[in-house]
């Protein structure tokens, strides 16, 4: 695991600790079952002992004396939701076009409180650990940072800073005349040709970002690129990777297209997001390489919830990725490829990421291999398996839970009535 993450686990698990009660009081957490992420196995009485910020063992039995007992009742115990996918330092308006002046005239240290608000409740929605794929004005780097000092609740963050993409794509902002609005650059990601998309990787991990992402394709939420072309040539894609992996960082590449997808399987990207018009023959190259999909339904339904509120040009790319996208998930699901939860929050409401699970089992996906992806999977692909995804004696205690048997239930999940971080109660009845 590269040595970024580990410190930001070990930041925020100490000051997780500082937060806790002087002395640390053992806490045994008991509820009528437990989900077990490495199996996808129900138990009935599950019970977690937690120790400082790390879990000491499962089952009651070996429950010290002194310990403070937290009995949930008719509930199931998780490992903390961690979503691969989102965008916390934004939110999208009701109104795009009202949202759209908000955010022209709003200044970074303004937009950081917001980001606080989302973080907030993105934690008190059961989720401990985020992805941040990509934030501008370093409002991401400084809410990972207050988030680990314990300045303000929320979950642990692995951010991208900016996106990385080209000249006119995705991760570029939109054709605005540049006598008014500068252009961005290679220092914000926007770059064009090998050289220049070595160093935009290289600003952002100067800048701190614990993974890299890129836009390959076209996005549903620019308007002025199709949503299927890819926007980064090969000799591109092999420069960020190299890069990237050469600094022992992971690579999460936006791609709705299926061409620009493969080429990023290809150059060796460790996920792709969205992937909404993948073809078998990608989708069956992800499983040989073991590319995660991430596929971020949430943001797809959200989407078309409200494409009546979008610019046409949006509105039109919102509806042609629907359908495509469920076929796309299910011949992935049969394929096998390795599946991570992401849900691209921010796109929607923060805070709704766990309607997700209830959203990918509606597709095609079983309960359970809907939890592990938001659990051991997602963990695997952030490279913190060893620390978190699963309720194991030695791992931080990131716990969640939820009323009833979450089997029966999945959409429990969105009502989380117990949530800890790092051994610290954030939510309880």
């Amino acid at each position: 695991m590269r040595l970024a993450v580990k410190l930001a686990l070990g930041l925020a698990a100490v000051v997780g600790s500082a937060q806790a009660a002087e002395p640390t009081q053992p806490i045994v957490l008991k509820a009528a079952y437990l989900f077990d992420s490495k199996s996808g196995n129900l138990t009935n009485g599950g019970a977690v002992l937690v120790e400082g910020d790390k879990i000491k063992a499962l089952g009651s039995q070996a429950a010290p004396a002194n310990a403070k007992v937290i009995d949930l009742g008719d509930a199931t115990l998780l490992p903390g939701f961690i979503d691969a996918h989102t965008h916390i330092t934004n939110e999208g308006h009701d109104d795009f076009y009202k949202g759209f002046h908000a955010d022209m005239y709003r200044f970074a240290a303004e937009q950081s409180f917001y980001a606080a608000t989302y973080a907030k409740r993105t934690i008190e929605a059961g989720f401990t650990t985020v992805r941040n794929v990509g934030a501008g004005e370093f409002v991401d780097v400084g809410l990972r940072n207050a988030v680990n000092a314990g300045l303000t609740p929320g979950p642990t963050i692995l951010t991208a800073v900016h996106s990385v993409g080209s000249t006119g794509g995705h991760c570029d902002q939109g054709p605005f005349p540049p006598d008014r609005i500068a252009p961005l650059g290679v220092m914000d990601g926007v770059c064009n040709g090998a050289d220049e998309c070595r160093a935009a990787v290289r600003y952002q991990l100067k800048w701190g970002a614990d993974v890299i992402k890129i836009c390959s394709s076209g996005g549903v939420l620019s308007e002025a690129d199709p949503v299927d072309v890819p926007q980064l040539t090969p000799d591109e894609l092999n420069a960020i990777m190299s890069e990237a992996h050469a600094w022992k960082r992971k690579v999460a590449a936006h791609a709705h297209g299926d061409l620009a997808a493969r080429q990023a399987v290809e150059a060796g990207v460790d996920s792709i997001e969205h992937g909404s018009f993948l073809s078998d023959e990608t989708l069956k190259l992800m499983k040989a390489k073991g590319t995660y999909l991430v596929p971020t339904r949430l943001a797809v339904w959200w989407v078309n919830q409200v494409a009546d509120k979008f610019p046409p040009a949006i509105a039109a790319k919102a509806r042609a990725t629907l359908h495509e996208h469920e076929r796309m998930f299910r011949s992935a699901m049969k394929i096998g490829v390795p599946i991570a939860f992401g849900t691209d929050s921010g796109v929607s409401p923060h805070g709704m990421n766990a309607k997700e699970f209830k959203l990918l089992t509606d597709i095609g996906m079983q309960p359970a291999a809907a939890l592990i992806s938001g659990t051991r999977e997602s963990a695997r692909l952030l490279g913190i398996a060893d620390q978190v995804g699963t309720l194991e004696a030695g791992k931080i205690a990131d716990i969640v839970a939820v009323k009833g048997n979450v089997l029966n239930n999945i959409a429990a999940t969105e009502q989380p009535v117990f949530v800890m971080k790092h051994g610290v109660v954030v939510k309880q009845p």
